[in-house]
């Protein structure tokens, strides 16, 4: 049986983030609540050091800047060098000129082990027709599963779709996550939770693959056992927390719903 939570909360790895500022709090209290430990260094002259100590690495370019993008490269380049996982939040992606040539260059500068996004954002990347409306997904004329793959092949990353439901692809291996809940959509910030999530996981499994698979099922069930209390967005937001730090690997043993194929 699976016991990556169990690692995580004995293990307490550091997850360094350099993150957007809208979701920077949920992200530090949700990787808090599943047992590692959130840091949030953005300043260039310590960004690598911090990275260096960390056990992984979330990038996610929400609120980006030109500062932001110079301390995302000497982290991810520090990342690297110390071999620990790379997750790329490839946020609003699409929306602006300026967005896709950062996105482009940080996956043309460092190696990014995990890239992440909702379907029109991972679309765009990988050279499909997508539009973004802000940082919210559209529709995408492509095959997403197909985008994954062959996304995951070319860019030899792991390819993290978002939607009502995850695809997962190492371009061997693709795994449907059908785990959450409508109410996950109602709040902001999910996604970027999503990413800490995966950069926890990925911590304590070098399987990078099956610890973004794991990730998303063990948030999308605390997700599901949130909405049975919830009455709306805010109480769903406190509930989601509490279910989280209540999870364990066998209750979520129980829930996931996952396909591979």
């Amino acid at each position: 049986m699976n016991n990556s939570l169990k690692t995580i909360r004995e293990t307490k790895p550091l997850v360094h983030h350099i993150t957007n500022w809208v979701t920077i709090y949920d992200c530090a209290n949700i990787t808090r609540a599943f047992g590692a430990l959130p840091v949030m260094a953005h300043a260039p002259e310590e960004c690598a050091d911090m990275t260096k100590i960390s056990s992984a690495l979330v990038l996610n370019i929400g609120t980006l800047t030109s500062e932001i993008i110079d301390s995302m490269l000497l982290s991810a380049a520090a990342a690297n060098e110390t071999k620990i996982p790379v997750v790329l939040d490839a946020v609003g992606v699409g929306a602006t000129k300026f967005r896709d040539e950062m996105a482009a260059k940080i996956l043309s500068s460092v190696s990014i082990d995990i890239i992440k996004g909702n379907y029109s954002e991972i679309a765009k990347l990988a050279g499909e027709n997508a539009e973004t409306k802000g940082v919210e997904a559209t529709s995408i004329s492509a095959d997403p599963e197909k985008v994954a793959k062959e996304f995951a092949k070319s860019s030899s990353s792991v390819v993290v779709m978002t939607g009502k439901e995850d695809i997962i692809s190492d371009g061997n291996r693709t795994f449907i996550v059908k785990n959450g809940h409508g109410l996950m959509g109602s709040i902001v910030g999910t996604g970027c939770m999503a990413a800490s999530i995966i950069g926890s996981f990925a911590s304590v499994n070098p399987d990078y693959c099956d610890a973004a698979k794991d990730a998303l099922c063990y948030f999308g069930a605390a997700g599901e056992l949130a909405a049975e209390k919830s009455i709306g967005p805010g109480s769903f937001k406190v509930n989601l927390y509490d279910e989280v730090f209540n999870l364990s690997d066998e209750k979520v043993k129980d829930m996931m719903k996952v396909e591979e194929k």
